[in-house]
């Protein structure tokens, strides 16, 4: 059936409009291709990279370019790109999974595969002219040139576009010569080319050029950086000093380099949320072994209580990032399909589809990236004493992870990004915030009802549950732009509590709808433990709107509203059934238990 404009909700729509669980799209979707494509993936993990760790380590940098050399020669690296540039011209839900599954050998590698074909590629295929495209792209899809991204200086971080790099256009016009000093540049190393970021006289915006790596032509590199984690990822200052470039090596137009910057890291979002989750397996499949085979007091310590918590918290983060992840990433790949149906080109289908996403790839971002860490960490809880040593996977799980709420903006930028994207789109009549804010005003004012809603079919009660959530996020929102305007961006710390709200709505949606899709197709008895993880996320999910919700309401609201509020958010994160927690953490770790694995 072919997908139509009104079929898919628009990014951010899932606040304010109930989404069907036919409608999402789950792992377990999968196509014949994706499915030999993640086997591919896999298989090249397992011989190329994890037998390798300890020189991945002990900062191997040759490994890592030899290792993307060896994925570029069986195509990992032109998955994304269209096949008239040499590559394999795959949708948006392969490159993701190609992403996720190469990704969890170590973060070496997965740095070096994630800057070269997402922000050392995609900006060529979505900005560049023909001839740049026909010129470069081939050699970056096969792994003969690699790429890298020129943003971050010294001085500029969060704040992009501050930049105080500076291009400077010759007298005959044929030029442009490049001066300045960037850093934290993945793949700096070994590539080819880079995508540099500067300032032409005193423009508001950045803008963006292609400059081939030549040391003869001004440019030098820093020492590689001494890192906590991603040991093995070339990381390096770069120096242009009178770097000369051919005025046809500007990418797009001038002034918009912001643009291409911010719409890069957009789909650098989606992912590294994604390359986030088979690490998040294997670590749970390695503490999950671990504490099968070892006996305190004569018992495996997977028999006690605090390790079965630990073992089904990180199999229900897992399952939720995956959920949510390929549930956006297959909305953005039918964008994409609607916008090339309608005349679009590729570049400009691709460009807008991810763009339409922004909210959702901020949010799991931050999401998936958190949850990563918090697994390694109860990781090498598991382990205990060993969990602390090198010789065990566990520590360098828990030192690579720790980027992840780094790059590709900061967790807190993301988390802000996200409320302030939101609250854009419904300026711009995108998203219809007031309509559904405005009810849920008036039914705070209005008597509650006291009947009992029948919750006896899967999932009713935590429909109803997510339904209610999002009158939180309506009611503190509604609430905070009615009174702070267009200065709301000011107040961090309410923005930053509104997003963990948006957050746990879309990730708690994206696994219960997940799991309701499934029981309905393979029976709810085969779905038993995932429909588990699906309970104990959405409580956890509660708690956080909960105490979120109520740190908000306290920070801008007082007197009678402030008390209104309060009772709002009562109602709003009361279950008429609690769920007990306790069995169904039980049932989840069981289940791992017996696989010996992360098995969904």
């Amino acid at each position: 059936m072919e997908t139509t404009e009104k079929d898919i909700l628009r990014g951010g729509q899932f606040l304010v409009k109930e989404t069907k669980c036919e409608d999402v799209f789950t792992p377990e979707d999968f196509s014949e291709e994706q499915k030999m494509m993640k086997e591919a993936v896999m298989e090249f993990n397992d011989r190329e990279i994890i037998p390798h760790k300890a020189r991945f380590e002990a900062k191997d940098y040759a490994l890592t370019e030899e290792c993307m050399r060896k994925a570029g020669e069986l195509g990992f690296l032109g998955v994304a790109v269209p096949e008239a540039y040499g590559g394999l011209g795959m949708g948006f839900v392969s490159t993701c999974l190609t992403c996720d599954y190469i990704s969890s050998g170590t973060g070496s590698f997965s740095t070096a595969f994630g800057a070269h074909t997402g922000i050392g590629t995609m900006p060529i295929t979505l900005y560049g002219t023909e001839e740049q495209k026909q010129k470069y792209v081939p050699k970056l899809a096969t792994g003969e040139w690699f790429g890298a991204y020129c943003l971050t200086e010294p001085g500029a971080g969060s704040d992009a576009n501050s930049g105080k790099t500076t291009a400077e256009l010759s007298a005959d016009g044929k030029t442009y010569k490049i001066n300045g000093q960037k850093m934290w540049i993945s793949n700096a190393g070994f590539c080819k080319i880079f995508i540099v970021f500067a300032r032409i006289e005193n423009d508001k915006n950045i803008t963006g050029f292609i400059v081939e790596n030549d040391p003869s032509n001004g440019i030098t590199l820093g020492e590689e950086e001494h890192k906590l984690g991603i040991r093995a990822s070339s990381t390096r200052q770069v120096f242009f000093n009178d770097t000369v470039v051919p005025v046809e090596n500007m990418l797009s137009e001038r002034g918009n380099g912001f643009k291409i910057a911010m719409n890069a890291l957009n789909v650098g979002r989606i992912k590294l949320a994604a390359a986030c989750l088979d690490s998040q397996r294997r670590i749970m499949s390695l503490g999950v072994q671990y504490a099968n085979e070892r006996k305190q007091f004569k018992t495996p310590i997977s028999d006690f209580g605090a390790i079965k918590t630990k073992l089904a918290q990180m199999a229900t983060s897992a399952y939720a990032g995956e959920s949510a992840t390929y549930r956006a990433a297959k909305n953005i790949e039918d964008r994409i399909a609607i916008r090339e149906a309608s005349g679009n080109t590729h570049q400009e289908a691709e460009l807008k589809g991810v763009e339409e996403y922004a909210i959702e790839c901020s949010i799991l971002k931050v999401a998936v990236s958190e949850d990563v860490q918090n697994c390694a960490d109860e990781g090498i809880q598991i382990f205990g004493g060993m969990g602390f040593s090198e010789e065990t996977p566990m520590e360098a799980a828990w030192r690579d992870a720790r980027i992840a709420r780094i790059y590709e903006g900061t967790n807190e930028i993301n988390r802000m990004l996200s409320v302030g994207m939101l609250v854009k789109k419904a300026m711009r009549g995108h998203v219809d915030l007031l309509g559904p804010a405005m009810k849920v005003q008036e039914e705070l004012m209005g008597i509650p009802s006291f009947d009992t809603p029948d919750y006896t079919e899967l999932f009713s009660e935590e429909k109803a549950m997510i339904a209610k959530l999002k009158k939180v996020f309506l009611m503190v929102a509604g609430a905070a732009v009615q009174k702070f305007g267009p200065d709301l961006e000011e107040h961090q710390q309410l923005l930053i509590a509104a997003a963990d709200i948006l957050i746990e709505i879309y990730m708690a949606e994206s696994t219960v709808l997940r799991t309701e899709k499934n029981a309905k197709r393979f029976g709810e008895e085969a779905q038993k433990v995932q429909i588990a993880m699906s309970k104990l996320y959405l409580y956890n999910a509660v708690s956080i709107v909960e105490g979120k919700g109520k740190e908000s309401i306290i920070s801008f609201a007082e007197g009678d509203e402030q008390r209104m509020m309060l009772m709002g958010l009562k109602r709003f994160t009361k279950y008429q059934n609690y769920p007990d927690i306790v069995d169904l953490r039980n049932e989840i770790a069981e289940k791992v238990k017996a696989e010996n694995k992360y098995c969904f």
